[in-house]
């Protein structure tokens, strides 16, 4: 399954992650987000956003400054 990227380099938190929440919200449960960003307080951000919101992050790396984690979508639960 491919990955969606968004670019936010250059932007400050909060803005990556409000990004990456829209992108998500029209993504499929399971399809995965990669978001790429320059503000180190996007770690501690995205850790936070993902426990919130039941979205995985599945993978982090830092190279050269830029951040890239990886966000898989939840599993939408069927209201009764």
């Amino acid at each position: 399954m491919n990955e969606a990227l968004l670019d936010a380099r250059g932007l400050s938190c909060p803005i990556p992650v409000l990004k990456a929440n829209k992108r998500l919200r029209s993504m499929e449960s399971g399809e995965k987000l990669r978001v790429l960003t320059t503000d180190r307080a996007s770690i501690v951000d995205f850790q936070v956003f993902c426990r919130e919101t039941g979205h995985a992050l599945v993978a982090f790396t830092d190279e050269n400054g830029t951040l890239s984690f990886t966000i898989r979508r939840r599993t939408d639960i069927p209201q009764a």
